[in-house]
C-alpha cells in the first residue's frame, strides 16, 4: 500500500533579503531565513549584532530597509496591524506598569487585546490561567514594582501570552534572573512549543542558545552559521582539543598566535583549543601541540580530543567558515536557510 504523500507545512516565518539601515550602520543586511511551527528557534550574537533590530522587524514594530517578511501568512511591513493580535512580544527591558498590580497588568493586558469584548468568564478564564500557570496566583495582590527580577519576568511572559499568541518573541528572557528561574521559564517555553507556538528566542548566552532546537548565529547584522545546536558542533568534529596540565595559563601563552589554532579558552583547571580549517590530519597536529608545549617545559601536559561546542562554532563562522545551511532555490534567488 502507498503511503499518503505528506505536503510540509508553509513556514511560519520567511525572510527575503530583509535589511535595516541606520544612517551609515547596516543593522540588518539582507537576511535569507525560515523558521516552522513549534520551533524554539535562538537567535544568538554579541551585542550589537542585529538580533533586537530583527525581531522588531519581524514583529512589525520597525519597517525593513529593504527586502520583506512573511510572519503567520501576512506580509510585513504592510499587514503588521493584522499580525499584532497573533503575536506576543517580551522585550529585554521590564516594561510593565509598575504601579499596577500583577492581576490589574493582566486585566490591563486582556483589554489591550481586545479580550474584554468577549465574554466576561472567558476573559477572567484567561486571566486566572495566566496566574497559575506562571505561580503567580499567590502574589496577584502585589505591585509590580515589588517583584523580583525573577517574578517580574514570569509576569512579563503571563502578559505577552495572555491573548494566546501564535508567535512568541522573546529578547533576552532570562537576563538577569537565577538559575532556578531560568529553567522554570525554559520549561514554560517548551510547553508552549509543544503545543504549537513558534517562539523566537534572542540571546548572547551559548548555554541559553544550546536550549533552542534551532539556532541562528549572526555577527555584524549577518548570518554566520544556522542549525540545530548538535548539527553545528557535528560540523566541528575532530577539531577541539582539551589539554590538562599543571600551568593551564602558561599553555594558553604557549600556544597563542600559533596558526594551526582558531581559538583557546581556558575552562577551570584545562585549556580548550579549536584547529583552524583545513588541518590536514588534526591528530598529527594534536601531536605538534603536545610536542610544542612539551619544548616550552610543560612537559607534563595532556592533549585530548573533545565535542566541539557552540562557542567554537561561533568562532569557526566569525573566521568566515561556511556553516550556513542551504536548500537548493530554483527561482535563482537565495534559498531561506533555517528549514527543518
Amino acid at each position: 500500500m502507498t503511503a499518503p504523500l505528506r505536503i510540509p507545512e508553509p513556514p511560519v516565518i520567511s525572510l527575503f533579503g530583509l535589511t535595516r539601515v541606520f544612517g551609515t550602520r547596516v543593522a540588518v543586511d539582507r537576511l535569507h531565513l525560515e523558521v516552522y511551527r513549534g520551533q524554539v528557534f535562538g537567535f544568538l550574537g554579541p551585542n550589537g549584532a542585529g538580533k533586537s533590530t530583527l525581531m522588531r522587524m519581524i514583529v512589525g514594530a520597525m519597517s525593513p530597509s529593504a527586502g520583506r517578511a512573511t510572519v503567520l501568512g501576512l506580509e510585513l511591513p504592510g499587514q503588521a496591524e493584522l499580525l499584532r493580535e497573533r503575536i506576543g512580544y517580551m522585550p529585554q527591558a521590564f516594561s510593565l506598569y509598575a504601579e499596577l498590580s500583577v492581576e490589574e497588568n493582566l486585566s490591563f493586558a486582556a483589554e489591550i487585546f481586545s479580550l474584554g469584548g468577549r465574554d466576561r468568564q472567558e476573559r477572567q478564564r484567561r486571566i486566572e490561567g495566566a496566574l497559575t500557570d506562571y505561580g503567580l496566583a499567590e502574589r496577584r495582590g502585589e505591585r509590580a514594582a515589588g517583584l523580583s527580577g525573577g517574578w517580574k519576568q514570569r509576569l512579563s511572559l503571563a502578559v505577552a501570552t495572555i491573548h494566546q499568541p501564535q508567535l512568541l518573541v522573546l529578547d533576552e528572557p532570562t537576563a538577569g534572573i537565577d538559575p532556578e528561574q531560568r529553567r522554570l521559564l525554559w520549561d514554560q517555553l517548551f510547553d508552549m512549543a509543544a503545543q504549537g507556538v513558534t517562539l523566537l528566542v534572542s540571546t548572547h548566552a551559548m548555554d541559553e542558545a544550546a536550549r533552542c532546537h534551532r539556532l541562528c548565529m549572526m555577527r555584524r547584522g549577518k548570518i554566520v552559521a544556522v542549525g540545530s545546536p548538535s548539527s553545528l558542533c557535528a560540523r566541528l568534529a575532530g577539531r577541539a582539543f582539551d589539554i590538562r596540565g599543571s600551568s593551564p595559563g602558561d599553555a594558553v601563552q604557549a600556544l597563542r598566535g600559533w596558526p594551526e589554532v582558531a581559538s583557546i579558552t581556558q575552562l577551570g583547571e584545562a585549556v580548550h583549543v579549536l584547529l583552524a580549517a583545513e588541518q590536514p590530519a588534526p591528530e598529527r597536529t594534536a601531536a605538534l601541540l603536545a610536542f610544542h608545549l612539551a619544548a616550552g617545559g610543560l612537559t607534563s601536559t595532556s592533549v585530548t580530543p573533545a565535542p566541539a561546542n557552540l562557542e567554537d562554532v561561533f568562532v569557526a563562522a566569525s573566521q568566515g567558515e561556511g556553516l550556513q545551511e542551504s536548500r537548493p532555490s530554483t527561482s535563482g534567488s537565495p534559498a531561506p536557510l533555517g528549514s527543518p
